[in-house]
C-alpha cells in the first residue's frame, strides 16, 4: 500500500531495517552454534556402517606392526634396516624402523 506521508515511510523503512538486522543476527547465531558446537563424546564419531570394517583394518594393522617389531629385533645391521625403511610405505612402519636404527646405533656407540 502506497503512502504519501514521509514520516510514515521513514517508520516503515526503519521497521524493515530492524527486521533485516534481527534476521541477520539470528543467522549469525545459528552459524556460530554450528561452527563451535562442542563434541558430544571424546572419541570421533565414525560412520556406524563402516565402523566394523575400519575396526578390523585397524586390528590387522596393529598385528602387522607387532610382527614387524619382532622382525626388527632380529635384524642387527643398520644397512638392512635402512633398506627396509626405504621400502616401507606406512608412517607407523617407518617409525618403528627408525626407532630400531636408533637403538642399534646407540648400542654401537656403547
Amino acid at each position: 500500500e502506497a503512502t504519501l506521508d514521509l514520516a510514515e515511510r521513514r517508520r516503515i523503512r526503519s521497521a524493515i531495517r530492524e527486521l533485516q538486522r534481527q534476521e541477520l543476527e539470528r543467522d549469525e547465531e545459528t552459524l556460530a552454534s554450528k561452527r563451535f558446537r562442542p563434541e558430544r563424546s571424546s572419541h570421533r564419531q565414525d560412520d556406524k556402517e563402516n565402523w566394523p570394517q575400519s575396526r578390523r583394518l585397524e586390528e590387522e594393522q596393529q598385528a602387522a606392526l607387532a610382527a614387524l617389531s619382532e622382525q626388527l629385533e632380529a635384524i642387527t645391521s643398520v644397512e638392512e634396516l635402512t633398506k627396509l625403511l626405504r621400502a616401507a610405505g606406512e608412517y607407523e612402519e617407518r617409525k618403528l624402523i627408525r626407532a630400531a636404527i636408533r637403538k642399534l646405533r646407540a648400542e654401537e656407540i656403547e
